[in-house]
C-alpha cells in the first residue's frame, strides 16, 4: 500500500522515481535540469527523503537534485527479509549513481547517510567532487549513547522500536533543540513507519552499528574510513548541531582532523536535526558552499 502525503504534501510535493535492484524497488526524487550539475543527497535513521524537502526546493531551480530512500525507509520497498547492512546500502547507492550516470556528484549526508555516501564514493571516487556531512559519521568508534545502547537489547529492541515505534517518535523531540517540530515535519517524519512491517529497517539500521571488530559491518566500515584521505583535496563542507547527543562534536572534530581543507560551519543551538532546527541557514549555508566552490 502507498504511503499516503496527507497532511504534509505540500512541502514533499516530488514526483516519485524507482529504481529496481533486483526485484525490490528503491525510491527516489529527482528535481531541477537534469543537464545540471547534480546534488545527491542521502538521509540517516530513522528519517528519509523528506529532510531534504527544503534543500531540494531550494537547489533544484539551478541545480539537479536527487535524493534517495534507502531500501526498508521513505517509500522505497520495505522487504522482511533483506541484508539491512552497511555493505548492502552502499552497493544499492552505488548502482543508483552508477544506472543513472551521475558524475560530478556533490554528497550531501546526515547520519547513516554520511557512511554510505563516504562509502559508495571511496568506490567509484572519480564520480565525486564536492562534499556536505551534516552531524554524521563515516569511520570507527566506540561512542554510542546509552538511549541507542538500550535499542540493541534483543527483544527489547524489536518491541519499542516496531511495536511501539519507539526510535522515530523519540526522535522528534530528542533529535531537535531549538524549537518543536511543526505538524507538518512531525506528520512527515512519520509517515513511512506506520506499522510493525514498516519499521523493519529502524530497527536494523540500530542494530546494524558496528562497534567490535566481530560486528558483521565492521570490516565494511573499515573499508570506508580506510578510503576517507583520498578525498582530502577535495572541496568539504562541515555543517554541524552543536546541541546533538548522538553524532556530537567529537565527531566534527575527527572530520575536521582528517580534512583540514574542509570548511565548518557550527550552528550553536541545533540538535540532530539541524535541517530541521536551523532550516533556512543550512540552505543558505549550502548554497553559499556551492557557489563559492564551482564544479
Amino acid at each position: 500500500m502507498p504511503i499516503s502525503r496527507d497532511g504534509f504534501a505540500d512541502e514533499y510535493p516530488f514526483e516519485s522515481h524507482w529504481l529496481d535492484l533486483d526485484g525490490v524497488r528503491m525510491h527516489y526524487v529527482d528535481e531541477g535540469p537534469r543537464d545540471a550539475e547534480t546534488i545527491l543527497c542521502v538521509h540517516g535513521n530513522p528519517t528519509w527523503s523528506f529532510i531534504w524537502r527544503r534543500l531540494i526546493a531550494d537547489q533544484s531551480r539551478e541545480r539537479r537534485v536527487i535524493a534517495i530512500d534507502h531500501i526498508g525507509c521513505g517509500l522505497s520497498d520495505k522487504p522482511q527479509d533483506y541484508p539491512y547492512r552497511l555493505e548492502q546500502h552502499i552497493a544499492n547507492l552505488r548502482r543508483l549513481v552508477e544506472t543513472l550516470d551521475l558524475r560530478n556528484v556533490t554528497l550531501v549526508g546526515h547520519d547513516w547517510g554520511g557512511c554510505i555516501g563516504m562509502g559508495a564514493a571511496g568506490e567509484i571516487p572519480d564520480r565525486f567532487s564536492r562534499f556536505v556531512l551534516l552531524n554524521t559519521g563515516a569511520f570507527r568508534s566506540k561512542q554510542i549513547p546509552l538511549r541507542i545502547a538500550v535499542c540493541r537489547i534483543p527483544v527489547f529492541g524489536a518491541i519499542a522500536l516496531r511495536a511501539f515505534n519507539g526510535f522515530s517518535r523519540a526522535a522528534l523531540t530528542m533529535a531537535v533543540a531549538r524549537q518543536p517540530l511543526s505538524q507538518k515535519g512531525r506528520r512527515g517524519l512519520l509517515a513511512p513507519y506506520d506499522s510493525w512491517a514498516n519499521r523493519v529497517a529502524v530497527l536494523r539500521f540500530v542494530q546494524d552499528i558496528p562497534l567490535k571488530p566481530s560486528h558483521p559491518s565492521y570490516a565494511k566500515l573499515t573499508q570506508v574510513e580506510n578510503g576517507l584521505s583520498q578525498f582530502s583535496n577535495r572541496p568539504m563542507l562541515l555543517l554541524w548541531g552543536a546541541k546533538d547527543w548522538c553524532f556530537t562534536l567529537d565527531f566534527l572534530k575527527e572530520f575536521q582532523q582528517r580534512f583540514p581543507q574542509a570548511e565548518s560551519h557550527v550552528i550553536p543551538d541545533a540538535g540532530h536535526y539541524v535541517f530541521e532546527d536551523a532550516s533556512d541557514e543550512v540552505v543558505t549555508t549550502v548554497r553559499q558552499f556551492l557557489d563559492k566552490n564551482p564544479i
